[in-house]
């Protein structure tokens, strides 16, 4: 039996340029996939092309707009109703958005979709990645971020929007996140890594960008990038190389480990990125926020800015119980505090 036999691996972006190329790679690889997507007829579409290319038919998709908070909960909840275990989880959904955009959630475009989808559905998902052994999770970052820092005064881009500076920002959080999940998970048998695909001809910009200089930009990413396929074979290579088994909390440029930023390795930041992140997915009542902080942390969860109220409620309280209280202050609560005999995850 190959090492790859009978593994199951959730990928996000996979019905065109690098997420697609990646899945036509782990197909060829007897992995089944379970495509997660916006467009109905693009994920059907992408799904028989890769059955036809590759004779692998164990290829099912999902439905969710990852710039939604409710739509990642949905998902997670659809996937666990129907798989009982993930061994590979590809975190590659994103765009360059042009103009300052706003999420369903009120939160800057490129900021929900290229960092919270990683964040919120790894968190949704992690139990099933902690059912077998040696599970990996790949966030698709980018070389970009070794220009940015995180404007934790700004953080949305809401005083003035520079499109670049704000995808910049997001892929640096992906490698924040990145280190902070893999030290988190230190002893579990899960790894996490980033990795930068290269600079790839795919719909990166055409996506989010239906104007003119969308287009014109779309067309020039075209002209220089890469074929996607090689940045596939990359993603392959760390969901599914025996010699990255034990690699965790690790930066790839391509297929090969090299250093992030210095910037990046600050831990006061890994940690400052954690709990505004917390704070923003917090908003959605029906995420289980008390499996999501450490010990005696007061957690903020906002609810429009009214009254404040502090409850707390144990760490291992049911999921159904928890979501069941914190709507019971929907209303009204601003910060819930959770007080955990354990550390678990951010």
């Amino acid at each position: 039996m190959s090492m790859t036999e009978n593994k199951i691996c959730v990928i996000t972006g996979a019905t065109s340029g690098i997420g697609k190329a990646t899945a036509i790679q782990l197909a060829k690889l007897n992995i089944e996939l379970v495509l997660i997507g916006r467009n109905p007829a693009k994920l059907e579409h992408t799904k028989q092309f890769i059955v036809g290319k590759t004779g692998n038919r164990n290829i099912h998709f999902f439905l969710a707009d990852l710039s939604s908070q409710k739509d990642i909960v949905t998902v997670s909840s659809n996937i666990k109703k129907q798989y009982s275990y993930i061994d590979i989880l590809i975190n590659n959904a994103g765009a360059i958005v042009l103009t300052h955009k706003k999420s369903i959630d009120d939160v800057e475009l490129t900021f929900a979709l290229n960092h919270l989808s990683y964040f919120l559905l790894t968190n949704c998902l992690i139990d099933l990645l902690k059912i077998k052994s040696h599970a990996r999770i790949i966030n698709v970052s980018s070389i970009a971020h070794r220009n940015a820092i995180i404007d934790f005064n700004d953080i949305h881009n809401e005083k003035k929007y520079k499109p670049f500076k704000a995808y910049s920002q997001s892929k640096l959080a992906n490698i924040l996140f990145t280190y902070k999940l893999a030290k988190q998970l230190h002893g579990t048998g899960i790894t996490v890594n980033a990795i930068h695909p290269g600079l790839i001809s795919s719909d990166l910009i055409k996506n989010n960008n239906p104007g003119i200089i969308g287009r014109f930009l779309a067309y020039m990413h075209h002209l220089v990038g890469k074929r996607p396929e090689i940045a596939g074979k990359a993603i392959t290579y760390l969901a599914s190389s025996q010699d990255l088994e034990n690699i965790s909390g690790k930066y790839f440029d391509g297929n090969i480990e090299t250093p992030s930023s210095d910037y990046s390795y600050n831990e006061e930041i890994w940690q400052k990125l954690g709990n505004e992140t917390s704070v923003t997915v917090a908003g959605f009542p029906s995420f289980n926020t008390a499996y999501l902080v450490e010990d005696e942390v007061n957690y903020p969860v906002s609810f429009n800015g009214k009254m404040r109220f502090k409850i707390t409620l144990p760490a291992d309280m049911p999921k159904d119980e928890v979501e069941a209280e914190v709507m019971k202050h929907e209303k009204t609560a601003h910060y819930l505090e959770v007080k955990s005999p354990k550390k678990v995850i951010v």
